[in-house]
């Protein structure tokens, strides 16, 4: 069993002069960055005075999770002998800002891949990969709450 570590900087860059004195005196401005890659440009979400022009932490879960189950899937296919000529990945997630029992939290996720494979596809075992990719998938199993993948096959005409 190996253990992976991950690693980056991420550094706020809000302080419009006086720094969090106010509630309002602030962006919620930040930047990702590792050595090997390219920044990432992060805010809050709008509802909480982000910029929406900025990926926030609820938009990389969800691309986190989507691609995951992507490179999940992509990986079976191969192995499987179903050949995946596209992909692309329609993603939402449900946010329930703040209830009586918990503060803010993501409620579920869904993807919908659509995916072209080559004629003469096994369209029950392509299908049948995206369950097993979600099993697979470190980011499905790593949140307390559903992931649920609507997939669509499409055999390339």
């Amino acid at each position: 069993m190996a253990l992976h570590t991950y690693e980056l900087d991420l550094q706020w860059c809000g302080n419009l002069g006086k720094g969090t004195s106010e509630y309002r005196g602030y962006a919620r401005h930040f930047t990702v960055q590792h050595a090997l890659k390219p920044t990432i440009l992060g805010s809050a979400d709008p509802a909480y005075l982000g910029d929406v022009k900025r990926w926030n932490p609820e938009d990389l879960i969800l691309a986190s999770a989507s691609a995951c189950h992507q490179l999940w899937y992509l990986h079976l296919c191969a192995v499987n002998g179903v050949v995946v000529l596209e992909y692309t990945d329609h993603a939402t997630a449900s946010m329930q800002d703040q209830d009586v029992a918990r503060r803010g939290h993501i409620t579920e996720m869904m993807l919908k891949p659509r995916v072209i494979v080559a004629q003469g596809t096994d369209i029950a075992l392509a299908q049948q990969l995206h369950t097993q990719a979600h099993h697979e998938c470190m980011i499905a199993n790593s949140v307390n709450f559903p992931i649920y993948c609507q997939a669509e096959i499409v055999v390339k005409a």
